[in-house]
């Protein structure tokens, strides 16, 4: 891939806020909204804006090879409305998602002002109802591969020394042979992908709902509960009471299950390798890379593991 002038893939805008700001002109006017005032409420793997003329989140990817990925997730959202799902809307006027120099580009309805989560119970209200639709075949979605996806996680980690680099990925070589003789119990089918009580949001109206739908696939349903359970038993990010609530609540409890901790471990490696990317953007992500890389290899102080 060439670089510009600007240093960003392709030639493109330089992923901050200042960079952006054309682009994100160019395309609301593409969309026919309008984009004085947008108020930026992140910049990480995606920067998102919240417009101040209409009730509209505008979602920019730092990379072009998302956009199959995007059109899936705009797929699925308006496949979902029309099974009445709470899930994040699209606007319906908008055709997307749209790509304006060299980044992909979707727009979202806004949930409301602020934000605010979910509960825990919710979470597993909305993941037992999503895992009793039958999806469509028109949505194509792929196969979850869980080890094609932590193999190219380690790739490009040029911020972590080499050390770390070969240690995670003999682990992910040893967690691929666990995980292939896994047998899994629940029914194979359609998954949020990266379910968690960061991913459902408080609509206006009171009621809980799913967002970051870029992740569906099909695949076992345990995927979609691995997270709360090592939030819990791991990390002491849900309390016990939560948890319960969380087993009652979709009828299943993962920690039972013996595949667990292989399941747990090949989740958590996904969540270094990640943050292994975003070393070099800001120190606070350097400390909690180191700090998670020396919980692997001792197996102590996932307590005092942070939520990135």
């Amino acid at each position: 891939m060439i670089s510009g002038s600007s240093g960003e893939p392709d030639g493109g805008a330089e992923f901050t806020a200042e960079g952006l700001e054309p682009l994100l002109r160019e395309a609301c006017a593409t969309a026919e909204l309008d984009a004085r005032g947008a108020e930026l409420l992140r910049l990480g793997s995606n920067a998102v804006y919240r417009l101040t003329s209409l009730p509209v989140i505008v979602r920019i990817a730092r990379d072009r090879s998302v956009l199959g990925e995007m059109e899936r997730a705009v797929a699925v959202t308006r496949w979902l409305e029309t099974q009445d799902f709470p899930a994040m809307r699209v606007p319906a006027e908008v055709s997307q998602p749209i790509v304006v120099g060299g980044r992909v580009v979707t727009f979202w309805e806004s949930v409301q002002e602020r934000e605010e989560y979910g509960t825990v119970g919710e979470l597993a209200d909305l993941l037992r109802r999503l895992h009793w639709l039958e999806e469509p075949e028109s949505l194509r979605l792929p196969y979850f591969d869980p080890l094609a996806k932590v193999s190219a996680s380690l790739e490009g980690l040029d911020g972590i020394s080499g050390e770390d680099q070969k240690f995670l990925e003999e682990r992910a070589a040893s967690l691929g042979k666990d995980y292939d003789r896994l047998d899994f119990v629940l029914p194979f089918g359609m998954i949020h992908g990266d379910a968690s009580i960061g991913n459902i949001l408080r609509h206006r109206d009171g009621h809980a709902v799913l967002i970051d739908l870029d992740g569906f696939a099909l695949a076992p349903r345990e995927w979609d509960l691995v997270q709360t359970s090592m939030f819990y038993e791991r990390y002491g990010w849900h309390t016990q009471a939560e948890y319960a609530e969380f087993v009652h609540r979709y009828g299943f409890d993962l920690m039972n299950w013996p595949g667990y901790e292989t399941l747990a471990d090949l989740r958590e490696l996904m969540m270094v390798a990640w943050l292994g990317h975003q070393v070099t953007r800001n120190n606070r992500a350097a400390a909690e890379f180191a700090r998670r890389v020396r919980s692997l290899r001792t197996g102590e102080g996932r307590d005092e593991w942070g939520p990135f």
